[in-house]
């Protein structure tokens, strides 16, 4: 595994690095030990506070990630990798499983844009902004995996993210879950995704 660990503004100093690399050794060993790259970054987060981010790439387009803020640095790593801990512990078998299958499974190759905000409205004369296409901050291959609904929660979960396109494995379909702002998580499954369904299947 390959592990990275970054300071943003601050020198982490060679205890400290040595502290984070045998953290993300031990998680890896102990939840997963095949994950492909871990990523520490801590970084000042204002009031003398301090922000870690921590990431484990652990297969195919699977990420786990985690944030943890203390006045303490170590305390602030300690949270973050707790966390990616704790969701490899709730996981482990699913993500195992989930894994092998996912290395034989197809993928739809996709672009992935990010995009610029609207401009604020013009208070000159009371005008509006004239209308524009947004502009593309960020240009991006990504993968839309196939999976079930379950496994695409749990991706979710894992990747801390608030929406996922995916491939519904039963019937083929584009899905996508979101997070709520009730806490709960929305799924998406547009009408018409049964006519992916294999024929034998339409036939029964």
């Amino acid at each position: 595994m390959q592990i990275s660990i970054h300071g943003k503004q601050m020198d982490l100093g060679d205890a400290l690095r040595s502290h984070i690399s045998d953290k993300l050794e031990d998680i890896d060993q102990k939840y997963f030990n095949r994950a492909i790259e871990a990523v520490a970054t801590l970084a000042p987060e204002g009031n003398a506070f301090t922000k870690a981010h921590v990431s484990f790439r652990i297969g195919k387009d699977i990420f786990v990630v985690a944030d943890a803020k203390d006045k303490d640095p170590y305390a602030a790593f300690d949270g973050a990798a707790e966390k990616v801990a704790k969701q490899l512990r709730r996981y482990k078998k699913r993500l195992r499983d989930h894994h092998e299958r996912l290395e034989e499974s197809n993928v739809i190759p996709a672009q992935n844009y990010v995009l610029s905000p609207e401009p604020e409205a013009i208070d000159d004369n009371h005008n509006e902004p004239t209308a524009h296409e947004p502009i593309v901050v960020a240009d991006m291959v990504t993968n839309i995996q196939t999976m079930s609904v379950s496994e695409a929660v749990m991706r979710l979960d894992l990747s801390g993210e608030n929406a996922l396109l995916f491939r519904n494995a039963q019937h083929e379909g584009l899905n996508m879950i979101y997070r709520r702002t009730d806490g709960n998580v929305g799924w998406v499954d547009p009408q018409g995704n049964e006519s992916a369904l294999p024929k034998a299947a339409n036939q029964s």
